[in-house]
C-alpha cells in the first residue's frame, strides 16, 4: 500500500505544472509538424494545377500578349501578374519582352525607365519622349530633354520605335544630335514639333540622324521638324507622314516626287497643313488639256507616272491645292481604299484623276470631303465608278446639292445603282439638302421584304414598294402597325406633310432584281444640317440605326434630341 505522504508528493502543485507543461510543448511540436504537413500537401495539389505545370517560355508569351496585345502597355495587368505568386513574378521579372515600352517625359518617373531599361536585356525597345507642352504641365526645359536622350542613347542599337514630342524646334535639334549612332532595328520615327508656326534660326539640320543607317525603316512621321530632306530617312517606306512646314521649309513638288519614286511599296500618304507652292517661283504652269477647265500644274522635272501598287490610304490636309493636284495627277493608284482631302479649294481634277484611275481598278471604300469646292458633274461621273465605296463623308462642301445626292436613290431602269454598298452618308453643315432628296435616298434603300423591317409590317405581295410612306401607313386602316413609336411618328408626319409623296417607282420581287439592290444605310450624319427638323430626324431613327444631329435643348435647357 502507497504512503500517503508519497502520493500527495506526487499530486504537488510543481509536478502537476511541469507535466501540463509537456504536454503542451509535445502539443506544439505535432501542430507545427502538422502545419508543415498541410503546407506540403497544398503545395503538392497546387503542383497538379495545370497553369502550375505551363512552362516558363508559354508562361512568358501570355504575359507578353496580355500585356502589350494593344498600343499602349496595360501596365495594371503586368503589376496584377506579378502579384498572383513568386513564381510568376520571377517569371515576368526574367521576360524581356514586358519591359520593352519605356517612356519618358515631363510627368515620367527616370527609375522606371531606368528599371525597364534593365530587365528588357537586349530586347528591341520602343522608346516613346513626350514633352508636349501642355497647359497643367508648365514650362518643359531642355535640360530634362537632354537627361532623357542621354538615358537612351546607349541602347540605340536596340531602338525598334522612336518617337519624340518636343514644344520648339530648337529642343528638337538639340535631343536629336545625341542620334548619332547606327539603327539596324529602327523601324518607326516620329518627330513631333508643338509650335509649328514659331520662326527661328534652326534651319540646319542636325545631320547625318543614326550616321544614315536605318536598313528596317518602314515609317517616318516628321511634324515641322526640318531634316532637309534627307532621303536617307525617306527611302523604301511604307508610311510617309508629312506635316506642319511653313512658307520656305514646306517641301517643293519635286522633292514629294522624289520621295514617292523612292518608296514604291507605300501603303499610306499624309500631308498636312502646308504652305502652297508659289506658281511665280515655278519656271512654267501647264494646263490640264483633257478638259475644258483652265486648271494649273507646277512642271516638274520628271512627269513620268509613279506606280504605287500597295498604296491603300492618303490624306491631304491643307497641303496646297497646286502642289497636292500635280502630285496626285502624276500616281497610279490600283489599291486604293481611302483618301481624305481637306480644305484644298477646288478638288475637281483630284476627283477626275480618281475616275481615270476607275477606268481600270479602284476598290475605294471611304472618300471624305471637308471644306472643299467641286464640280458638281464630274464628282457625279465619278460616283457610279466606286462599287465598293461604303462610306462618303462631304462635310461643309456647299456644292453639294439635291441633283448630286438624287444619284444615290433608286436609278432608271437601265441604269444600275449608284455606290451600292454605302453605309454610312456624312452631309455634315451641307445646308442645301431638302429633306425630300433625303428621304428618297433612305427609302429607295431599304430592304424589298417584310423581314427585313425591324419596326414596320409590311403586306405581302408580289408588287412591294422600295419603302412605305409612313402618311399612307397611317391612313390605311388595313396595314397594321406593330411599334407605338411607328404610329405616333407616322401620325405627326401625316400632318406635318412632310411626307406626303409616294416613292417614285415600285419595285418587283425578282430575284435578278433582289441581288442587285443596295444594302441599307447604317449611319447618316447630319450635324449643322439646321434644315432638318426634329420631326424629321425621327422618321429618319425608325430606319436608320445611327442617326447624327446636333442636341435641340428642352424649355429646361437639357439636350432632348442628340
Amino acid at each position: 500500500m502507497a504512503s500517503p505522504r508519497r502520493t500527495a508528493a506526487q499530486l504537488s502543485i510543481p509536478h502537476l505544472r511541469e507535466a501540463l507543461h509537456s504536454l503542451e510543448s509535445k502539443m506544439a511540436t505535432l501542430l507545427s509538424e502538422r502545419d508543415r504537413l498541410e503546407a506540403r500537401l497544398e503545395q503538392a495539389v497546387r503542383l497538379q494545377s495545370p497553369v502550375q505545370r505551363v512552362p516558363n517560355d508559354l508562361l512568358s508569351t501570355i504575359f507578353t500578349i496580355a500585356v502589350l496585345d494593344g498600343e499602349e502597355e496595360d501596365s495594371i495587368t503586368l503589376s496584377n501578374f506579378m502579384l498572383v505568386c513568386q513564381y510568376w513574378r520571377e517569371v515576368a521579372v526574367n521576360t524581356p519582352m514586358l519591359w520593352t515600352r519605356i517612356a519618358m517625359g515631363t510627368h515620367r518617373s527616370v527609375d522606371r525607365a531606368l528599371l525597364k531599361l534593365d530587365r528588357s536585356r537586349t530586347a528591341p525597345l520602343h522608346i516613346s519622349l513626350d514633352f508636349s507642352p501642355r497647359m497643367e504641365h508648365g514650362t518643359v526645359s531642355t535640360e530634362s530633354i537632354i537627361t532623357a536622350m542621354d538615358l537612351m542613347r546607349p541602347a540605340i542599337w536596340r531602338w525598334k520605335t522612336f518617337h519624340l514630342t518636343v514644344p520648339s524646334r530648337p529642343q528638337a535639334h538639340v535631343a536629336l544630335t545625341r542620334c548619332k549612332e547606327q539603327a539596324p532595328l529602327l523601324e518607326v520615327v516620329s518627330i513631333h514639333v508643338a509650335h509649328s508656326m514659331q520662326e527661328d534660326h534652326y534651319s540646319t539640320p542636325p545631320l547625318p540622324l543614326f550616321e544614315r543607317y536605318t536598313p528596317r525603316l518602314r515609317s517616318t512621321s516628321f511634324t515641322s521638324f526640318n531634316f532637309n530632306w534627307d532621303p536617307a530617312l525617306l527611302n523604301n517606306l511604307r508610311v510617309l507622314k508629312l506635316g506642319g512646314y511653313w512658307n520656305g521649309f514646306s517641301p517643293s513638288v519635286d522633292v514629294i516626287l522624289t520621295t514617292l519614286r523612292g518608296c514604291p511599296q507605300l501603303e499610306e500618304l499624309v500631308l498636312r497643313n502646308m504652305s502652297d507652292v508659289d506658281p511665280e517661283s515655278c519656271a512654267s504652269l501647264i494646263s490640264d488639256s483633257s478638259e475644258q477647265d483652265d486648271y494649273a500644274l507646277a512642271r516638274v522635272s520628271d512627269t513620268r507616272t509613279i506606280h504605287l501598287p500597295r498604296l491603300r490610304r492618303v490624306s491631304f490636309y491643307y497641303s496646297g491645292n497646286l502642289r497636292t493636284r500635280t502630285v496626285f495627277s502624276l500616281l497610279s493608284f490600283p489599291a486604293l481604299e481611302s483618301i481624305e482631302l481637306c480644305y484644298l479649294d477646288n478638288v475637281s481634277p483630284i476627283l477626275e484623276s480618281l475616275r481615270r484611275q476607275s477606268l481600270t481598278v479602284l476598290p475605294l471604300r471611304h472618300l471624305r470631303i471637308e471644306s472643299c469646292f467641286l464640280n458638281e458633274l464630274r464628282f457625279a461621273r465619278l460616283l457610279p465608278r466606286l462599287p465598293a465605296l461604303n462610306s462618303l463623308e462631304l462635310v461643309d462642301v456647299e456644292d453639294v446639292t439635291p441633283n448630286l445626292m438624287r444619284n444615290f436613290a433608286t436609278p432608271p431602269v437601265s441604269q444600275t445603282w449608284v455606290c451600292p454598298k454605302l453605309t454610312t452618308l456624312s452631309l455634315e453643315g451641307c445646308t442645301a439638302i431638302d429633306w425630300e432628296t433625303l428621304r428618297s435616298i433612305v427609302e429607295s434603300r431599304l430592304p424589298p421584304h417584310s423581314h427585313a423591317f425591324p419596326r414596320q409590317a409590311a403586306q405581302q405581295g408580289a408588287l412591294v414598294r422600295p419603302a412605305v410612306s409612313i402618311s399612307s401607313a397611317s391612313a390605311s386602316s388595313s396595314r397594321p402597325v406593330v411599334s407605338s413609336s411607328s404610329s405616333s411618328a407616322s401620325a405627326f408626319a401625316a400632318t406635318a406633310h412632310i411626307l406626303s409623296h409616294q416613292p417614285s417607282a415600285p419595285v418587283l420581287l425578282s430575284s435578278s432584281h433582289a441581288m442587285g439592290r443596295p444594302v441599307r444605310l447604317e449611319s447618316i450624319d447630319l450635324t449643322r444640317c439646321q434644315q432638318i427638323s426634329k420631326e424629321m430626324v425621327q422618321w429618319l431613327r425608325m430606319y436608320v440605326s445611327d442617326v447624327k444631329c446636333e442636341a435641340v435643348k428642352s424649355l429646361w435647357g437639357e439636350p432632348s434630341l442628340s
